[in-house]
């Protein structure tokens, strides 16, 4: 029950937070789907807590706007995809998933809240 009011707090506060920006970037929910969701596959490796730039394969991600990326966590512990800017925030449990579309051009950092050693980025043209 923590978890389901964690993120959907977490899903306002991101609804919030891109309105008032200028992103028109589209988060979409998290899934358990074990692989199933379409999208640019980024996988969060297996050990990655230890791992700094190798922890996000692939690492940097270049995309075209409108693109969906969907991470997948093949870790044994959860993980976040959360952007240094505040454009989008998912929390990937072991063998699942978060999709996010970004919509804008630009090159999007973002990290593991729990474990901030493990970096990346997606770059949008």
């Amino acid at each position: 029950m923590t978890r389901t009011i964690r993120f959907a707090f977490m899903a306002a506060a991101l609804t919030i937070a891109t309105s008032c920006g200028s992103s028109n970037s589209t988060p979409t929910s998290p899934s358990n789907s074990g692989g199933n969701n379409t999208g640019t596959p980024v996988s969060i490796v297996s050990g990655a807590r230890t791992l700094t730039t190798t922890a996000y394969n692939p690492n940097p991600l270049t995309i075209a706007a409108g693109t969906t990326v969907t991470w997948t966590n093949n870790d044994s512990t959860t993980h976040t995809a959360t952007s240094d800017s505040g454009v989008f925030n998912g929390s990937v449990g072991p063998n699942q998933q978060f999709s996010f579309t970004f919509a804008n051009k630009g090159t999007f950092t973002y990290h593991c809240s729990l474990h901030p050693n493990m970096v990346a980025s997606v770059v949008v043209q």
